[in-house]
């Protein structure tokens, strides 16, 4: 059993709310999403303050040093605490292009898009495709 001063690595990501489960934080870190020290690391893991975790959201990277080793769940207020985010802004700023480029406009009232409309739009979004 883990001591007073580590902890589970997928029990700190479900603590540190960073995973919506437990279950979800361990298939991450047995997929390889999970890093440290540019290896990738078992659920088993045990974390200590000052570690740094990498982790591969699909979209982009997230890196975060530990502070503390909480052995409950934290509210949202209370990640300062727990947690550095060590992620540079370019990574959030490039999330937020994705979801800016990814965004439909259609004026009120004129209904949902017709069959031919929607190929349309569904050609425009997957861009090039090389034949």
């Amino acid at each position: 059993m883990s001591g007073d001063n580590s902890l589970r690595i997928d029990k700190w990501l479900w603590t540190a709310r960073i995973f919506k489960t437990r279950t979800i934080a361990g298939e991450a870190c047995r997929g390889g999403k999970i890093r440290m020290d540019g290896q990738a690391v078992k659920p088993s893991r045990e974390l200590k303050p000052g570690d740094t975790i990498e982790i591969h959201f699909p979209q982009y990277n997230k890196i975060v040093q530990v502070i503390q080793l909480p052995k409950n769940r934290v509210s949202a207020k209370q990640l300062p605490e727990i947690l550095t985010d060590l992620t540079p802004p370019a990574e959030y700023e490039r999330l937020q292009l994705m979801r800016e480029f990814n965004y439909e406009r259609r004026d009120r009232g004129i209904g949902r898009p017709t069959k031919k409309e929607r190929r349309v739009i569904d050609k425009l979004k997957s861009g090039p495709k090389d034949n």
